[in-house]
């Protein structure tokens, strides 16, 4: 007995000898005490938790009320003050009130912890300073039920506290979190960490080549790379990558801010510049110099157009180097121009439509100020997902040696391909809570239209080739029939005709794609010209008035949201109207309405014969003319395309999974960078 017991007690000490403490997660405050993103950094609100799916039930009319319910913003307008940020670490507050860092930057994920990496254990450990102040440390359930787990009141001028909490209860979700009440006097809350004993092998963090695809957006990126040359970043940083594409006059060099931002990376800056190759063509230029250089641990993909939250790539970084296996970790979106607003949490592709999704039991467009995390029930799962958007995401050298890198796709379906691609390898994805960008929202653009409608549908069909479960792409040919149909009869024929140009150039084969990737986008833009309905016009008054020879029905127009019966009805009845009924005399020479981005939904559309319709970035109009002639070419091209896509989809499948390994290697992308790469030996840069 006493052999055994000695042995289990050097065991012990060995085990811990074999352990090092990292740091997980720090407290921080926004970045210049900017105050518009503070509800994702402090939360000044009580807990009102929303109504469980359970409690509501199944009846169709409750869930759409506690749909509604949610949305609704619990926030009291209670506000930050800017002197309660001290520094970057520190927080304070006012003798008598309570805040809770149960936050999207400081509360801590416990649950991804739990599921992903080698931790088991975490310890928090605050500096608080004000005699009386009291710290409670909470957890919270799956379903968002709050617990208090222990709480601890500082004694004397200045206390360090520490908490040792246990991550076994988080298999399904939940966060740790703190609240920090004042007492009779201001207290401050110096630091907070979350810390963990990791194996010693675990101990170095990694470094990262950063990958940043830009064309025309100088001063946007200039100002990115100024955001990580910071003495915490810097050390992670192995190269920075900035694959200037395209322009040879907004060049990133020429921003007032590229030599400041240049100066603070200390010599890991690296320009390089190539022609217009999309951002899978910049980002897989990123991943080749990147296994090519063979010194980071990772590569980290991150869009120009973006204000980063520095701490979130440390975290990035330390969450992937503490990750059973290698895995893809990825970062949040919120909106550029509303700080709190959440894009999505995570997203899926939903493998019958194939189609990229929030899950169907999350929300997408969310806003942290109005309900942040204590008060959102849906947050407390944990979302796993297919795949996370090229805005920020950080994949290990490891996962590109083995599977490769982007498809040429040029945009659209890149990032989601990958990580299926890396998920069917066995290397997992996690949009990791406490890494996020700011980005220009995407309901702003209008790329379901323009020139990018046929990188969507081209590469939505490459991407269910490759990775579809289903023997003919489940749901996607028809659904794309239905969308095609729905573009015709809303008069967007230039629409039509690059989606079917698309298809045709689906069915060239996956051999064709790198040959594409430069000129695709100069074919495109100047086939689309010849169409009214892709003639931008900046002024009104370039278009003629809105005339109509008979008025709307007891003058209502169409304004209201049909329900599904009346968009049945309209989808069977408008294909009939558009290919037998001439437009009428009158709409050949003026629009018969003004249509507003947000209003032009193809059952609107569908019953005029020409309008003025607004782009989504409110920066110019077009005109829609109906085309009896247009209208049916157009239909029969498609209904034979989509027939013969129902019968040659095995085969062709099986062809793009065959080439898959060629097409992403580092030797076909070396090819097709051949004319950069090249003069860029003959200049000695």
């Amino acid at each position: 007995m006493t052999v055994t017991k000695t042995s289990s007690k050097k065991a012990k000490a060995s085990a811990e000898a074999s352990t090092v403490t990292r740091l997980l997660q720090r407290q921080i405050m926004p970045v210049d005490r900017e105050l518009d993103a503070i509800a994702l950094y402090v939360d000044l609100e009580e807990i009102k938790l929303d109504a469980s799916k359970y409690e509501v039930g199944g009846n169709r009319s409750a869930k759409d009320l506690n749909n509604a319910a949610i949305r609704q913003s619990t926030s009291t307008g209670r506000a930050v003050h800017p002197d309660q940020l001290l520094s970057r670490t520190a927080f304070r507050i006012p003798a008598g009130e309570r805040v809770s860092f149960g936050s999207y930057f400081n509360a801590f994920p416990a649950s991804y912890w739990r599921r992903w990496t080698v931790v088991s254990d975490v310890t928090l450990t605050l500096v608080v300073k004000g005699s009386g102040a009291t710290v409670v440390v909470n957890k919270s359930t799956s379903d968002g039920r709050s617990q208090k787990v222990d709480a601890a009141t500082v004694e004397g001028d200045s206390q360090t506290l520490t908490f040792d909490l246990s991550l076994k209860p988080f298999v399904d979700g939940g966060w740790y979190w703190y609240d920090v009440a004042a007492g009779t006097t201001d207290a401050v809350v110096e630091s907070a960490e979350w810390t963990a004993e990791v194996p010693a092998d675990r101990a170095e963090h990694g470094t990262i080549d950063m990958a940043i695809t830009t064309m025309n957006r100088p001063d946007f990126c200039a100002k990115l790379l100024g955001q990580l040359g910071t003495e915490e970043v810097l050390p992670y940083l192995d190269t920075v990558f900035v694959m200037e594409q395209g322009s040879k006059t907004q060049l990133v060099r020429d921003s007032e801010f590229f030599p400041d931002a240049e100066k603070g990376l200390q010599g890991r800056l690296r320009v390089i510049e190539q022609g217009n190759l999309g951002g899978s063509g910049g980002y897989a230029r990123g991943q080749l110099e990147s296994v090519r250089k063979g010194t980071a641990t990772y590569t980290l993909l991150m869009d120009d157009d973006v204000e980063c939250e520095p701490e979130g790539i440390i975290r990035a970084v330390t969450f992937g180097d503490l990750c059973r296996r290698p895995t893809l970790v990825g970062g949040h979106m919120f909106s550029l121009y509303a700080k709190s607003r959440l894009h999505s949490f995570g997203e899926i592709v939903q493998p019958w439509r194939f189609w990229w999704q929030t899950p169907l039991d999350g929300y997408s467009d969310w806003d942290l100020s109005a309900r942040n995390i204590r008060s959102s029930r849906w947050l407390h799962k944990r979302v796993d997902v297919d795949f996370n958007g090229w805005y920020m995401c950080l994949i290990p050298r490891q996962v590109i040696e083995e599977i490769g890198l982007s498809l040429p796709l040029f945009i659209k379906w890149d990032d989601s391909e990958y990580g299926l691609r890396a998920k069917e390898a066995g290397y997992p994805t996690v949009t990791f809570p406490g890494a996020a960008v700011w980005h220009i929202p995407w309901g702003d653009k209008n790329d379901a239209v323009d020139w990018q409608a046929y990188f969507h549908l081209r590469n939505r069909f490459i991407a269910a080739l490759l990775h579809s479960p289903y023997p003919k792409g489940g749901r996607l040919i028809r659904e794309s029939l239905n969308h095609q149909i729905a573009h015709l009869v809303s008069m967007q024929y230039s629409t039509a005709e690059l989606r079917l140009r698309a298809l045709e150039d689906v069915l060239a084969g996956p051999e064709a794609l790198h040959g594409m990737l430069a000129g695709k986008l100069t074919e495109i833009n100047t086939f689309r010209k010849q169409f009214t309905d892709a003639q931008l016009h900046t002024d009104r008054d370039d278009l003629p008035p809105v005339k109509r020879t008979k008025p709307p029905r007891k003058g209502k127009d169409v304004v209201e949201v049909p329900g599904r019966l009346s968009s049945l009805i309209s989808a069977g009845v408008a294909p009939i109207r558009h290919a037998v009924k001439p437009p009428r005399d009158l709409s050949r020479d003026y629009p018969e309405a003004e249509i507003r981005a947000m209003d032009a939904k193809w059952w609107k559309l569908a019953s005029y014969d020409s309008a003025v319709v607004s782009m989504n970035d409110g920066s110019s109009t077009a005109l829609y003319k109906r085309d009896l002639g247009a209208f049916r070419d157009l239909m029969k091209r498609t209904l034979a395309l989509h027939e013969r896509y129902r019968r040659e989809w095995p085969a062709l499948a099986q062809r793009y999974r065959a080439a898959l390994g060629d097409i992403t290697s580092p030797e076909s992308w070396e090819q097709t960078f051949r004319p950069w790469t090249e003069t860029d030996q003959e200049s000695g840069s």
